[in-house]
């Protein structure tokens, strides 16, 4: 009979999703605490011509359907349609609309094959639908565009815990200590030091 993973104290959870910011993927990279984040607090619209840009600073403000609708528009308009698809996809998710979400990140892969926010987006919706082979494929499309980025490693982990393949989800939450500050540590330690009595 198969062995059932049980996590100690809570189940881990995902961490979570990546929305597509500016243009430039500022999700890809990880934020030096030192710095001043450009994308905390109210987000001023850099060019009001710019459905995506607006759209984006509705939905940080928080105004779920006016962001859908401007997202909606930016995709029928041509501007950045593939990151307004990707977006689209986190409102349908955080809506509990799994099937929207997955069909939104689709589209955002159909326009953008190495899409790092709608492969790490993807991985995180089929993972919550339970299934663990398309998460992990995604996580690792994932971690091949953007290797530096530790979410990936921490939630690949938990997708191979949950397949039983213990070695590799340790290996993967170890690799997720390695990118990340000690106080961001507690969780994998103690997932780790649990898998690690599987192993044995």
């Amino acid at each position: 009979m198969a062995k059932v993973v049980q996590f100690p104290g809570n189940a881990p959870k995902q961490l979570g999703p990546q929305k597509v910011r500016l243009s430039g993927r500022s999700a890809r990279r990880k934020e030096n605490p030192a710095q001043l984040s450009l994308f905390t607090g109210r987000m001023v619209s850099i060019n009001r011509n710019n459905i995506f840009e607006q759209a984006l600073a509705a939905d940080e403000a928080g105004h779920t359907q006016q962001a859908r609708a401007l997202y909606q528009q930016a995709i029928a308009s041509g501007n950045q349609p593939a990151d307004a698809w990707c977006n689209l996809g986190i409102i349908e998710f955080a809506g509990g609309n799994l099937a929207g979400a997955i069909s939104a990140f689709s589209h955002c892969l159909s326009q953008s094959p190495r899409h790092f926010e709608a492969h790490y987006n993807m991985a995180n919706a089929w993972a919550e639908a339970g299934n663990y082979q398309l998460a992990e494929l995604h996580y690792r499309m994932a971690i091949d565009i953007a290797p530096d980025f530790p979410n990936s490693y921490y939630n690949l982990g938990l997708t191979l815990a949950l397949k039983k393949d213990y070695a590799a989800a340790i290996e993967n939450l170890t690799h997720y200590c390695r990118l990340t500050s000690p106080e961001e540590h507690v969780q994998a330690r103690e997932l780790i030091a649990h898998l690690r009595t599987l192993v044995a």
